[in-house]
């Protein structure tokens, strides 16, 4: 299974990687087309913190450079939940602004995404790994009680022989 999940890893964040250039090299071209969510969003982010830029080309060649690092991330196996969150957090605005002509396939790569978000790559989840370990504890416990009792029992029994016993 490992090498499907490697090839598919690699060819999900392939878009992400060539867009990202792409965007990078000529970030005019997406900015006409972000500027309808970044007019919206950038009131807000001023708000938030005055030195983040606002103009949608800045905030363009920002989404372009975190699309090429988490996608090789994503690519290259290293980070490859967090990267593929960004991804799709990324993903959703990228939506937005685009409008109708690319929603189809960004819902499909939303999807895929979203899957790799979640990949563990079959080994157990943290939320498993803790119920787990929780449980291993309290029947640890719960033996260790009883050993305890029947410790204290034999000890007792031994305590009563030996005062009986002459001398």
């Amino acid at each position: 299974m490992k090498p499907v999940r490697t090839a598919a890893r690699a060819m999900l964040a392939s878009i992400f990687v060539a867009g990202g250039i792409r965007v990078l090299l000529n970030p005019d071209a997406s900015a006409a087309t972000a500027r309808r969510v970044t007019d919206r969003v950038g009131p807000l982010l001023e708000k938030v913190d005055p030195r983040i830029p606002t103009d949608a080309r800045s905030l363009v060649r920002i989404k372009a450079v975190s699309d090429v690092a988490a996608g090789l991330a994503l690519a290259t196996g290293h980070f490859t939940r967090p990267a593929a969150a960004l991804l799709a957090a990324g993903l959703v605005p990228a939506t937005v602004a685009a409008g109708r002509q690319d929603a189809l396939r960004n819902l499909g790569l939303l999807g895929g995404l979203l899957l790799a978000a979640v990949d563990t790559e079959g080994r157990p989840g943290l939320r498993y790994r803790t119920s787990h370990a929780v449980d291993r504890s309290q029947r640890s416990m719960r033996r260790a009680v009883r050993s305890a009792k029947r410790d204290a029992r034999i000890a007792a029994m031994s305590a009563s022989a030996a005062r009986r016993l002459p001398g």
